[in-house]
Formats: C-alpha cells, sequence, structure tokens
C-alpha cells in the first residue's frame, strides 16, 4: 500500500505544520486565561491541533530525512531538527501528562517542562521560516483532495481526543483524575496544605499584621484604610483553585466580602475595574461587577492562611485560573479603566 495516497501533498503538509504548531501555542496560552467549562473548547482545540501534529510531523521527518544524513548538514538544517526535536519534545510530555506521568526537576514538573518546550517553539519556528517558507499557493495545487485529507485528520484529531478519557478511566491512571483544564486535584480540604506556588517571582519576606494595612482607593467616595482587626470578617464561600502548574485544589475559604468594601467606600458612576495589588507590587484587575463576588480569604479550611498562601489575605476569584488569586493583598482601587501596566507587573513584580 502506498501510503502517501493517504497523507497531504508536501508544501501542504508545510502549512498544516505551521498552522498546527501556531494554533497550539495560541490556544496553549489561552489556556492559562480559561477557568470555566464554557471556556473549554480552547483547551479542546489545544489537544486536538496537538494529535494532528503527531500525525504530520513523521510525515514530514520521513520526507526529509535524506536531507538530515551528517554529511549534508548546515546551519540552517540544524536549526530544522532542533525545532523537530523540541516539538517532538513537547507533544511527548503532553501525552506524558495526560496519562498520569510525573516529572520531579525541583521547583518545576513535568507540566512546566511541556509549557516550556511548547513556548521554545515559536522562536525556533520563526527562525526556522526564515529559511524555509514557501507561498500558499504552492500549496493550493491539489487544493480538494488536500481539504478532504485535513477534514479526515481533524476528526481523527476530535476522536483519538475523546477517546483518552475512557482510556485513562480503564487503566486507572494518574491521568484520570483531571479536570478539563488538565489540572490534577492536590491538597483539597486539607487547610494549607496544598501546593505553594507563586508566579514568576513573587517570595516576599512574611508580612508583619502589625504594620499592614489594606487601603480601599481609587473611584470612590470613602477612602478607607483597615488594619488586620478592623476587617468585617464573616463572608464565607467554597471555591475551587486551578493553577496553571497543572494542578486544582478545592476549599472552604472566609474572609471579606469584596461587595461589602465596595458598598462602605461607595464607587462613583465611572467605576468599572477594582484592581487588587499585592504587597510585592503584584497586582491583577476584576470588572466591578465580578469582583463583588469575590472574596479577600483571611482563612482557608478554618485554617489562618499561611505565608505562603498570601497571608494575611489572597484574593479568591471563583472561576479564574490562580495567577489571578492575588496574594498579600494591601490595597483595593477603584478604576474607571484597567491598568495597562499590570500585564507587565504580573511578570517583574518581586524581582
Amino acid at each position: 500500500m502506498d501510503w502517501r495516497r493517504y497523507t497531504p501533498s508536501p508544501r501542504a503538509v508545510d502549512w498544516g505544520l505551521f498552522v498546527a504548531v501556531a494554533t497550539l501555542l495560541a490556544t496553549g496560552i489561552g489556556t492559562i486565561f480559561v477557568g470555566t467549562v464554557a471556556a473549554a473548547w480552547v483547551i479542546d482545540l489545544h489537544a486536538v491541533s496537538g494529535i494532528v501534529l503527531v500525525c504530520l510531523l513523521p510525515v514530514k521527518l520521513w520526507r526529509v530525512r535524506h536531507r538530515v544524513a551528517p554529511g549534508r548538514l548546515t546551519g540552517a538544517r540544524v536549526l530544522s531538527v532542533a525545532l523537530a526535536v523540541d516539538a517532538t519534545g513537547a507533544l511527548v510530555t503532553g501525552v506524558w501528562w495526560l496519562f498520569g506521568g510525573s516529572l520531579d526537576l525541583g521547583p518545576w514538573g513535568l507540566f512546566h517542562l511541556h509549557t516550556a518546550l511548547g513556548l521554545l517553539v515559536a522562536p525556533l519556528l520563526l527562525a526556522h521560516l526564515r529559511y524555509r517558507v514557501h507561498s500558499p499557493a504552492t500549496a493550493m495545487r491539489h487544493g480538494r483532495r488536500d481539504a478532504i485529507r485535513y477534514a479526515g485528520l481533524v476528526a481523527t484529531g476530535a476522536v483519538v481526543w475523546r477517546l483518552q478519557g475512557p482510556v485513562n478511566d480503564a487503566l486507572d491512571t494518574a491521568g484520570a483524575d483531571r479536570r478539563f483544564t488538565g489540572s490534577r486535584e492536590e491538597g483539597s480540604d486539607a487547610g494549607n496544605r496544598f501546593p505553594v506556588t507563586s508566579w514568576v517571582a513573587d517570595d516576599p519576606d512574611p508580612v508583619d499584621p502589625a504594620d499592614w494595612t489594606l487601603t480601599v482607593g481609587g473611584r470612590v467616595a470613602n477612602g478607607t484604610a483597615y488594619d488586620l482587626a478592623d476587617l468585617p470578617t464573616g463572608a464565607s464561600g467554597r471555591a475551587l483553585l486551578d493553577c496553571t502548574s497543572g494542578w486544582y485544589s478545592e476549599h472552604d475559604w472566609q474572609g471579606v466580602r469584596v461587595g461589602d468594601l465596595l458598598d462602605a467606600a461607595d464607587p462613583d458612576d465611572a467605576a468599572a475595574w477594582v484592581q487588587f495589588r499585592s504587597v510585592t507590587g503584584y497586582r491583577w484587575s476584576l470588572p466591578i461587577e465580578a469582583a463583588r463576588d469575590a472574596l479577600l480569604a483571611t482563612r482557608v479550611d478554618g485554617d489562618v492562611l499561611s505565608h505562603g498562601h498570601g497571608y494575611p489575605l489572597r484574593l479568591v476569584a471563583p472561576g479564574r485560573r490562580g495567577f489571578q488569586w492575588v496574594k498579600w493583598v494591601e490595597s483595593v482601587r477603584v478604576t474607571e479603566r484597567r491598568e495597562v501596566g499590570e500585564w507587565l507587573a504580573i511578570f517583574l513584580s518581586g524581582v
């Protein structure tokens, strides 16, 4: 049987690889922000694109195998080999994670390695395209046949993605206990005994409650500063923390309802965002209506928050990923517009 009858033409394979990698990068970044089932299609698309890449990459490598013989290697081809190795590593670690694999890399693990390899694809691909880019028009010579073949690939990818769940269940792997985000359960209902992770470099000294205050200001009529003893605690709620490090944990949280702080501060008519700022300078904003339903927690499952989990106050924002749950909160600021600089602050705070 001639397997080439069932694969896209060479130029179509090249552009298919490009589209698959670009989709994987875009959806991979998008998964950082996916916290609700309604947005799960981003993760499904990421997985299906990965399966399509798994199908196309061997075809590409087989067709160019003669070019990477030791005597024919050039700088551009070494770069192409590096791209193929990195893409393969990202695929293998992703599949390994889905089926319950783990890897101890000190403060990092298998999920971090998968993310790092995936992000490395982008610069390698851009460098590769400097030497190997072709016009999309050259991939259209067998347009109808290639379109049918790609439709079959995407359909196969979708079926394989749906089958991995039952396979995990049947094999009873660690991958069976995952949320739609890919995260695995760890430390639920165990007080402070769930993973301590911080986005990028946030690692402040323990906060001295005697020197700490929470300020509420911005576009409000009644700016206020609260000592720890003055906080109107008593609110509670159950919420699931889904960390981009690959784990999730569900707890009962106790503390201050943000809506109560806003009611006391009396935001003006232009108020649209609420920014939560950490002692490290890390900050994140929520739309004001979403912020009203958030909690500034002082306790988890009845235990006083530990320093690693944000003592004396951390944001609890249901339906949002863990990096948006700001720790060590010292300021709540009501604004008309979202601060653009906070997108930079989350990468530089604590440095």
